[in-house]
């Protein structure tokens, strides 16, 4: 597996497909914890519609060893401007889900969008945190727990569907996941917690980049209405709704999902 090294960190990366021209270049971002290997639905079908496909294992994930102390969101735009420098890419498209979709604003409020030609964001919301202008949060997330709500890590919600009422969305998760040791470290606690306090809603204003946002219909962490509203945001913001899909939204309802980012990033083309 190639790697390359950022900032004293191990970067690790596969590439499928052979796309031809840097344009049609994927880079794949997971969320929190999550390896490369989550979007094993997602590669066939990107490499049919012509794109070569780059599935990134950050620090912290994967194959990648441990993410070190002092680990921020500014860290992770650091990573993947170096990895975009490492296989000197423009006109990429980036797909990530959960953190790795604010991850994505993190690299945009710091390099800009020069490298980029589009993006999708996979059910997540630009700022977690409910507040009197925006109510699509985080559930449970309130001004008054912004100090101690992801403390000890990510709480329950109840809402979304129950595991054992799942089926083979269950199935499709475990497979894409595989192991994960959910257990925290400190360092991805304080990863966890920055997460959670950013506000990337000015830097979606501001952004000139296509991007789609994907909501899943039940996702365990907030409203899916979050994905039409951050897409109001965005000068060139589209959005949509993966029907009987949690927030693991690609690997549950991999089919739909597929459809509409392939939907997506050929009319960004």
């Amino acid at each position: 597996m190639p790697s390359i090294e950022s900032g004293g960190a191990r970067i690790d990366y596969t590439v499928h497909g052979n796309g031809g021209r840097s344009s049609s270049t994927v880079i794949l971002l997971a969320g929190f914890k999550a390896p490369a290997t989550s979007w094993r639905y997602q590669i066939a079908s990107l490499i049919r519609s012509g794109h070569r496909v780059v599935a990134v294992d950050l620090p912290g994930h994967g194959t990648a060893p441990a993410m070190s102390h002092g680990t921020t969101m500014q860290t992770r735009a650091d990573h993947v401007h170096a990895l975009l420098d490492e296989l000197d890419l423009q006109d990429a498209a980036m797909i990530g889900g959960s953190m790795g979709g604010n991850t994505i604003w993190s690299y945009v409020d710091t390099y800009g969008t020069g490298r980029l030609r589009a993006a999708v964001v996979v059910d997540q919301t630009p700022t977690m945190l409910n507040t009197p202008d925006w109510e699509y949060g985080f559930y449970g997330y309130g001004p008054d727990e912004v100090d101690t709500y992801f403390a000890d890590g990510i709480p329950s919600t109840g809402h979304g569907t129950p595991i054992w009422k799942r089926g083979m969305r269950l199935v499709r998760f475990v497979a894409a996941m595989g192991r994960v040791d959910w257990k925290l470290s400190q360092p991805e606690l304080a990863l966890l917690n920055d997460h959670a306090k950013r506000d990337w809603r000015p830097t979606i204003r501001s952004s000139d980049l296509p991007v789609l946002f994907v909501a899943g219909s039940e996702s365990e962490f907030w409203p899916s209405a979050h994905a039409e509203a951050a897409a109001a945001l965005a000068p060139k913001g589209a959005s949509t709704v993966i029907p009987r899909a949690g927030h693991a939204t690609n690997m549950e309802r991999p089919d739909p999902f597929n459809t509409a980012v392939a939907e997506f990033l050929s009319a960004a083309s």
